[in-house]
């Protein structure tokens, strides 16, 4: 038995250890957003041209592009629960390495698509088919690479270290833009409408195998390990989402809200921001991707500064000042955009993208702390994902009508602000669980739960 696989739960884990962890979640989630987030800008540059008929306007074919991006959404769920199921019962780790191959797989095809003039209505089916795959997997992949690291860590440092993978986020986007920078800037606009959009989706596959490999070498936090052999020593432990949702309703409704505004200030910042300043504003497409990656770096780097400030001063302040700064963004940032100058522009997403980080750093530390280590995977899951359908799925189709309708920003600026309401009433409810320990968290929610049944055995 190494010293690592002696140290008990909840106790602080050697700094090469936990180090490696955070990495082998941060470059699984690099990839898989990377992923995601390539196909919400190629929605807007490509998708709405190439796989759908043409519209009466050009708003039209993007809120056809984005109605399939919802689906990626809405099979968030569905794939947050089979990987739960799964990865409460055997482990984060290997779920995490299935889901990197999938979204991969996913990623790679949509690059092999043929185009609506091509093969009519098979082309938008084909790729709904590939979104649902992508979306499904990448359901699993945000609990499992949060909670790895989430219950490897330190308890007064829980939110600085989980915060990894969420950084891992813009670290994805700003890959994804800067492969788009490169395609777009080298080739002309022809070119890349015919095949150099289909060179970043093939990319993915060097990403995809860089991933995995990083994954294959560590393991599975001691606390886990714990919970798993006195689940198998009692042969009666109860989880999964059903289970979760019974002995939880609570904290699952609370990391729903939490949730909330969060994803819907996000999509409208990153995906809906390159619509709006395309088509409204009248900004060209490589102007808005240099915006963007420099908006991006920042949010890179405000995420774990916010959450070494989650650590210090509570979960619930910083996440109470990151959803008033959504609900005002919105009347500020959108008319910063309407100017057209570029440095007012990326301080506009820029400014954005801090206040989602002082909600988004802390998400992962305090979703965690809500549940039982037996349910944690399903509880994290359930709580972000199903979210995820109402929230940064209708988001840019939301804010694309309301354009389409009002030619303004104002009404995309009360809808978020209405979102804010939501999470500030979630942060209310919440508990503040800073330097909690995840060991003791599990004593106190099975000492407050009702006995399990006993089984019925049948007479001889």
């Amino acid at each position: 038995m190494s010293v690592l696989d002696a140290r008990p739960p909840g106790s602080e884990p050697l700094g090469s250890e936990l180090r490696r962890v955070a990495m082998a979640s941060m470059a699984g989630t690099v990839v898989e957003w990377y992923e995601f987030f390539l196909y919400g800008t190629a929605a807007t540059l490509v998708f709405s041209k190439a796989f759908f008929p043409a519209g009466h306007n050009e708003l039209d074919g993007i809120l056809a592009a984005f109605v399939t991006y919802a689906v990626g959404f809405a099979a968030r769920p569905l794939g947050g629960i089979v990987f739960a199921h799964f990865g409460d019962r055997h482990g984060r780790k290997s779920l995490l390495q299935i889901s990197l191959l999938t979204v991969g797989a996913a990623t790679f095809l949509m690059g092999c698509l043929p185009t609506f003039p091509q093969v009519g209505y098979w082309a938008p089916a084909l790729l709904v088919l590939l979104r649902f795959i992508q979306g499904f997997a990448l359901g699993g992949e945000w609990g499992g690479a949060v909670l790895l690291v989430a219950e490897h860590s330190p308890n007064r440092s829980r939110a600085f270290w989980a915060s990894w993978p969420q950084a891992a986020v813009p670290l994805g986007n700003i890959l994804a833009t800067l492969v788009l920078l490169v395609l777009t800037s080298t080739l002309s606009n022809a070119a890349f409408l015919s095949w150099g959009w289909r060179v970043a989706f093939w990319l993915s596959a060097v990403v995809v195998l860089a991933g995995y490999y990083v994954r294959t070498k560590v393991r599975e936090a001691p606390i886990f390990v714990a919970a798993q052999q006195e689940s198998e020593q009692q042969d009666a432990a109860a989880s999964g989402v059903l289970e979760v949702v019974r002995r939880y309703p609570r904290a699952v409704l609370t990391a729903m809200g939490l949730r909330f505004a969060e994803n819907i200030v996000y999509y409208l910042l990153v995906t809906f921001s390159v619509t709006y300043l395309k088509e409204h504003v009248g900004v060209k497409t490589g102007a808005i991707l240099w915006w963007l990656l420099v908006a991006n770096a920042v949010h890179f780097v405000a995420i774990p500064a916010m959450a070494r400030l989650s650590d210090r001063i509570g979960r619930r302040p910083l996440y109470l000042a990151g959803a008033i700064g959504a609900m005002v963004w919105g009347f500020v940032g959108f008319p910063m955009m309407d100017s057209g100058r570029g440095v007012i522009i990326v301080f506009a997403i820029a400014i954005g993208l801090i206040a989602h980080a002082a909600m988004y750093a802390a998400q992962p530390a305090i979703m965690a702390e809500m549940f039982p280590t037996r349910m944690r995977y399903a509880g994290v899951s359930l709580g972000s994902q199903v979210t995820a359908i109402f929230a940064g799925s209708l988001a840019p189709i939301i804010a694309v009508r309301l354009l389409e309708v009002y030619r303004s920003s104002v009404p995309i600026a009360i809808y978020l602000a209405l979102a804010g309401v939501i999470t500030i009433f979630a942060v209310l409810a919440a508990r503040e669980t800073a330097g909690a320990d995840l060991t003791e968290l599990d004593r106190t929610a099975t000492s407050h739960l009702p006995p399990e049944p006993e089984p019925k055995v049948s007479p001889a």
